[in-house]
């Protein structure tokens, strides 16, 4: 019995989920301990969790649920899933996307021959169209510099393995990099790109973190808590730029516009801007805080809300809105 065909062996009487004990395996296969050693370690490197049990009663075992039972799938279920899977190809990153093509294949191969062909390019049948840019909130980069495939597939390994992960995120408003040992909770799918929920272990706090922006991610062997409370509802419908911007208003500076309720009402319907800050004042007049002095972010914004619309800080700004509007308005006659 050559060496792969021993592992496999072993592999198999490891799915029942005893403790089969190292002599007993060298027994079984007539091979020394230190070759079983060398077999279980060949398994271990292969990504198969074989798990140890030290003591007199200790052994070998394959890690619960590692090998799932079949699961039987009508025609109709199985195109669904197929057309779910071209779907999430056409993001910038797919989670775990290895074990996708892996399941992707199996579900082809239980499809009838035409079916299999039309099913086989998911993308001629199933297209997702792209975010447009938004001009009013321009970014730093559209997409971060790191590898947001490798780091949405990471996190995920965690989450599945039940383990911290460590990552280094850079921010590109504060030009730094930071390490961060995390306890995986979600993700979450925004304008065309991922984001990380995980609990801070080390600071003892939510982070919400960009995938395209983590440079390195590996899972640790530490375990990690599951909280029974969360859910990533908690973020859908963007309340994290709510909070982000709460956060932002107290770290940098501040823009800050007069507009009209009919402005307000119209300026609440973006899906950016109706996270600042509205304070109603007198005469149904709105007061907005813009957590940036951006010029390329907060004058096209007065601009564009027309006349009616104040900008009252900052004086810089202001100055220059000023010779904007001027220049506009000779340039119209």
């Amino acid at each position: 019995m050559n060496p792969i065909e021993r592992a496999l062996g072993i592999l198999m009487l490891l799915t029942g989920g005893r403790l089969r004990t190292a002599s007993e395996l060298a027994e079984r296969f007539g091979v020394s301990l230190r070759t079983i050693y060398r077999d279980v370690d060949r398994l271990l490197a292969l990504g198969i969790p074989v798990e140890a049990a030290r003591g007199a009663e200790g052994g070998y075992r394959l890690a619960q649920d590692y090998i799932q039972p079949p699961i039987a799938l009508s025609r109709g279920e199985t195109a669904a899933l197929l057309v779910a899977l071209a779907l999430v190809r056409g993001l910038k990153a797919t989670p775990l996307l290895r074990e996708l093509d892996a399941a992707e294949g199996k579900l082809l191969a239980s499809l009838p021959r035409a079916a299999r062909e039309l099913f086989a390019q998911g993308e001629r049948i199933v297209g997702i169209e792209c975010p447009p840019p938004d001009i009013f909130h321009p970014e730093p980069d559209m997409f971060g510099s790191g590898d947001m495939q490798g780091a949405v597939d990471g996190f995920m390994q965690g989450l599945l393995a039940g383990r911290r992960v460590r990552l280094v995120h850079e921010n590109p408003y504060r030009d730094r990099r930071r390490a961060y040992d995390l306890e995986p909770r979600g993700i979450l799918f925004d304008r065309d790109r991922w984001y990380l929920i995980g609990w801070d272990v080390d600071l003892v706090a939510e982070r919400f973190l960009r995938a395209d922006r983590v440079r390195e991610i590996e899972v640790s062997g530490m375990a990690a808590r599951i909280d029974p409370e969360f859910s990533v509802t908690h973020h859908t419908g963007r309340k994290w730029l709510s909070r982000a911007m709460r956060r932002w208003e107290q770290e940098g500076e501040i823009s800050t516009i007069s507009i009209t309720g009919a402005q307000a009402n119209l300026l609440m319907r973006d899906w950016y801007h109706r996270h600042a800050a509205f304070t109603p004042e007198r005469g149904g007049r709105v007061t907005v805080r813009l957590p940036s002095i951006d010029p390329e972010m907060v004058l096209p914004l007065v601009r564009w809300l027309g006349p009616g619309a104040e900008l009252q800080a900052p004086e810089a700004l202001r100055r220059q809105l000023a010779r904007d509007l001027a220049a506009m308005a000779q340039g119209a006659g």
